[in-house]
């Protein structure tokens, strides 16, 4: 008696994304960790120096966290409303924040009681941030102004209202302290100089201005509002570059990698897409459970943090090759792996009689079924779910082997109302998929033939049988237009090809006539 073959299931080849060097270095993270916050993560900032702690300010808190840890080494409470925009000094011992109360907040990372309270806005400050000589402040808030602020006199320095809207961010350069930009709901970017008593350049955004960023060399600036990013050219004047449209919600905060080749967008879309920075096209995407309000880039992109609008603080942190704890593993269990694979390679001689040992062939629950010609019970382990979601190849390959048994019309009989939505639902999904077409065609014509006296008694099944009439009426149609499109192809590249003209010699053209009876008598040749 022949053995039971198992069924054949064939192997069809994946259009995967393209995997690159971006691919393999934005992958390379680790599980997200998650800490819930106490509402919604507004603002994530890195201190600049080692170990590079990590400020979050969420609602009336701002928590400063190590660079692995999942609690806070530090908290700063002494916020009567929300807090904003908590960000470090360069030197990474202070950090300054604004609130909803108007007064903006200078702490000792190593203290807890605020060392300075500066007031003078009339409404939330959104925007702080330290100048590059430490010894000054620069706020934005929503009555409209930008001030400058001293920080030993706790005194204001200098007021700017120039905007029309809200100011809900900007940006201090490092290499030049007279110099900050802010960004508005107005529309536009301004850039300040403490020198001057008015703003020294303008750009008009289009849309209420959400981020902004500073490239290293601080010639360009990168601007978030609405669904766009776009470059501004500072060294000529404000000039636009670059315009990208790639969210689908409004962009809400960005980011550079610490090599300043790769930059990052984050959005209310719930994804982060990864721009290369000379061709501005998207290299990488990460997705998230909810909408993001914040994003940070830890130095060396050791870190990814993300916070969101469903009050949690998503860490990723970058895998790290434990070489050393590998080799020590490898060398304990180096006996015992020598004694494992001992004579696994070797080959018999000529003259040797190999005494083979059987090997048990373990088969698949479809194949048990239809070894023991259960044909019906067979396609019912196929149209399981996990069958059906993740290997549809597979239920088809069965289909395809009870066709061949000529059994296919039996399975498919005597099935109740939830079965046969499970087989039509399946055959929905996938009939025009060109791998499984063919059999899932005849399936359907035979689901037909059997069940043509039952429809009209089930409201699922009719909606079904429905729905793949227009699934297939809707494929005939987008063939018969490929196909006129196909036509007119092949008439536009006959029609493109030049007519040439084929030289003959005086002998062979004329044939011994005089040349005026010649062109009389026939008619120059041409060929295309």
């Amino acid at each position: 008696m022949a053995s039971f073959k198992p069924t054949k299931i064939p192997v069809y080849p994946k259009l995967g994304e393209k995997v690159t060097q971006d691919t393999l270095y934005w992958k390379n993270y680790k599980a997200p960790v998650q800490i819930k916050e106490f509402g919604a993560v507004s603002n994530i900032d890195f201190s600049p120096v080692a170990p590079h702690n990590y400020a979050v300010t969420a609602f009336t808190r701002i928590h400063i966290y190590g660079p692995c840890s999942q609690e806070p080494v530090k908290t700063f409470t002494r916020f009567k409303d929300t807090a904003y925009c908590g960000r470090f000094r360069s030197d990474g011992q202070l950090l300054v924040a604004g609130c909803e109360d108007s007064v903006v907040r200078l702490f000792d990372v190593s203290g807890k009681v605020a060392l300075r309270m500066f007031k003078g806005h009339t409404k939330a400050v959104h925007v702080t941030d330290f100048t590059s000589d430490r010894y000054q402040i620069f706020t934005g808030s929503d009555d409209y102004t930008c001030r400058l602020w001293d920080i030993p006199n706790a005194a204001e320095l200098t007021t700017y209202q120039e905007h029309t809207d809200y100011i809900r961010c900007g940006v201090a350069s490092k290499l030049n302290r007279d110099l900050f930009i802010t960004g508005s709901y107005d529309h536009t970017l301004k850039v300040f100089d403490a020198r001057a008593d008015k703003s020294v350049m303008t750009m008009e955004h289009g849309q209420p201005v959400e981020s902004l960023l500073l490239y290293p060399s601080e010639g360009l600036l990168v601007s978030a509002g609405g669904r766009y990013v776009k470059v501004w050219d500072l060294l000529k004047g404000g000039q636009p570059l670059v315009s990208l449209k790639n969210h689908h919600k409004t962009i809400t905060c960005l980011a550079l990698s610490s090599n300043g080749q790769r930059l990052l967008s984050a959005s209310l879309d719930r994804h982060v897409k990864v721009y290369n920075t000379t061709s501005y096209k998207v290299v990488h995407n990460f997705d998230y459970a909810a909408a993001i309000l914040s994003l940070a880039l830890a130095p060396d992109d050791e870190s990814i943090v993300v916070g969101m609008t469903n009050s949690i603080l998503s860490i990723k942190h970058r895998k790290h090759t434990e070489e050393s704890m590998e080799i020590m593993s490898q060398q304990r269990r180096r006996p015992s792996y020598r004694v494992f694979v001992k004579g696994k390679n070797y080959v018999p001689k000529q003259d040797d009689y190999l005494v083979s040992k059987p090997v048990k062939e373990h088969l698949a629950k479809y194949d048990r079924q239809l070894k023991k010609f259960n044909v019906s019970k067979a396609l019912d382990t196929a149209l399981e779910t996990w069958f059906r979601r993740r290997k549809p190849e597979i239920t088809v390959a069965v289909m395809k082997e009870l066709n061949r048994r000529g059994t296919l019309k039996n399975a498919l009989a005597g099935r109740d109302e939830e079965q046969l939505s499970r087989l039509l639902h399946f055959v929905i999904g996938n009939v025009v998929d060109t791998r499984f077409a063919p059999i899932l065609v005849t399936a359907a014509e035979m689901i037909l033939d059997i069940y043509k006296s039952v429809i009209g008694q089930s409201a699922l099944i009719d909606r079904q049988l429905l729905r793949l009439q227009n699934l297939l009426e809707t494929e005939i149609n987008l063939e018969r237009e490929l196909l006129e499109v196909l036509g007119m192809l092949d008439t536009m590249f006959a029609t493109s090809i030049a007519r040439k003209e084929v030289p003959y010699s005086d002998i062979g053209r004329y044939n011994g006539l005089a040349q005026g009876e010649a062109s009389s008598s026939r008619p120059e040749l041409q060929v295309t």
